[in-house]
């Protein structure tokens, strides 16, 4: 009688009795391992742990059984083996794919692939795969399987071969990768956003309505892809002053108003020059295509007030209506009270004072600059931003009834950008005029005191409250990095 460790069961149930717990508790360790790490790969290992270990311990064990009793392959081994098959099959697409395109480096040909052709090849190798289980396990003939599924493939292409055509064009089209979804592309002097991007078409939307460019078009034809110009994208527009404004101040009027337009790139610089007659050309530089239009939407209405601010006549147009003599009187009177004024000292201030008009948006004064003007609010508000650490905070608003630039009577510099927040009036009246009026009247000086005095408050409570925020949030890093150590 043979002893039962002899017996050609013994030894394979040992292994998987014994070789089975230690191999699930290192599966284990390791999925645990990568899953800390954010590690994709742990899924795959978690479809070997829970699926395909088991299951090649029961087809060992039910071999053995089977083996035991009734000599040859039952067909519950086949089931088995065949589930065993496509475990595998599964386990090795996951693994291929997160190896070579979830963990793709960024710009390396893996990360470009498009996954139209990753599915592709998955469907290929699941088939291969079932043929092979099926070869193996059931011993089926896939060979005319497959022959009778490549005649009739070539058969089909023949007969589609201008339909399909269309189709691998634009399949190269999507491996080459010239755009993406989001990229602007400028095609046939169509400009437009790529939104949507599938085996037949590419979905242009230009603002007024969707251009649908079949990807064989594409593929045959020359295209600009407009987000792809080392990282900013130039602006140029043309504008029309009139012969008698001086080229000097409009170019310098066209400079400044592009250089505050939030839209500008960083580090560039807009340049404008005279086109001949009274024409002249504008051009700055934004973050993307996206921005042109907002740009250049800004950038003229921002232009139109700062033009007749400066007395120079936009598109041939120099009037004012808003600068009339009645509109300063009435706006004299409603400052009256504010610089105790008396109907002899409105007359004579009328001729050095005058009105303007700013758009929302737009920067009125910048900190570091000693203002001449003092600006009384007539309508509309004005924030006052103070500078920290490349952002704006706000400090306080101003609204009709008050002023900004009071520092012009203690010679002291701007702290705060002054920022319409609507479209401003306001009334500006020089610093010497306004020193004449204050050595007249000490309580004026008292007021404008005060009111400097607040600003600065405002100024110095916002930065603390600021730094506080900053080291709260430093305290609160240091510990969250202590609680890891």
């Amino acid at each position: 009688m043979t002893a039962f460790w002899e017996q050609s069961w013994f030894w394979p149930s040992i292994a998987v009795i014994v070789g089975l717990p230690v191999l699930l508790l290192v599966l284990t360790e390791l999925q645990s391992s990568l899953q800390r790490r954010h590690n994709p790969m742990h899924k795959v290992i978690g479809l070997l742990r829970n699926a395909v270990v088991p299951i090649i311990a029961i087809l060992v064990l039910s071999v053995q059984v089977t083996d035991a009793v009734d000599p040859g392959q039952p067909v519950v081994n086949q089931v088995i083996a065949s589930v065993l098959g496509f475990l595998v099959i599964v386990f090795v697409l996951n693994g291929l794919n997160v190896l070579l395109f979830t963990n793709a480096r960024a710009g390396s040909w893996r990360e470009k692939v498009p996954s139209i052709f990753v599915d592709i090849a998955r469907i290929v190798l699941i088939a291969l795969g079932l043929a092979l289980v099926f070869k193996i396990v059931w011993g089926a003939d896939v060979g005319g399987i497959f022959t009778a599924l490549g005649v009739g493939s070539l058969v089909i292409g023949l007969a589609l071969q201008s339909a399909v055509g269309p189709v691998i064009a634009g399949l190269f089209l999507l491996f080459e990768q010239p755009f993406r979804l989001g990229d602007w592309l400028d095609v046939g002097g169509t400009r437009g956003r790529v939104v949507e991007v599938n085996w037949r078409s590419v979905h242009i939307d230009t603002g007024g309505g969707i251009l649908v460019t079949p990807n064989s078009s594409l593929a045959g034809a020359s295209f600009t892809n407009l987000s792809r110009t080392g990282g900013t994208f130039p602006v140029t527009t043309s504008v029309t002053f009139t012969t008698d404004d001086a080229p000097a101040a409009v170019v310098a009027l066209l400079q400044r108003t592009a250089a505050a337009l939030p839209q500008l790139a960083r580090d560039t610089a807009p340049a404008a020059e005279p086109a001949g007659g009274a024409a002249y050309t504008v051009s700055f530089e934004v973050g993307g295509p996206s921005q042109e239009g907002p740009a250049l939407a800004q950038f003229r209405t921002w232009l139109w007030y700062a033009a007749r601010r400066e007395g120079l006549a936009l598109d041939g147009d120099g009037t004012d209506d808003h600068a009339s003599e009645e509109r300063r009187d009435a706006a004299l009177a409603a400052v009256a009270p504010i610089l105790y004024l008396g109907d002899e000292d409105r007359a004579a201030l009328a001729p050095a004072v005058r009105l303007e008009r700013y758009a929302a948006g737009e920067v009125i004064a910048r900190p570091g600059v000693v203002p001449t003007v003092i600006r009384f609010v007539l309508s509309g508000s004005i924030e006052l931003r103070v500078p920290f650490d490349g952002t704006q905070l706000l400090a306080t608003k101003v609204e009709a009834g008050d002023y900004v630039g009071q520092t012009a009577l203690t010679r002291e510099v701007v702290q705060a950008f002054q920022v319409a927040t609507t479209e401003v009036s306001v009334l500006a009246v020089p610093a010497p005029v306004l020193d004449a009026i204050v050595q007249r009247t000490p309580r004026l000086a008292k007021d404008i005191s005060a009111v400097i005095d607040r600003r600065h408050q405002d100024v110095q409570d916002v930065l603390q409250a600021q730094e506080q925020v900053r080291l709260q949030s430093r305290v609160a890093s240091q510990r969250v990095a202590g609680g890891a150590a």
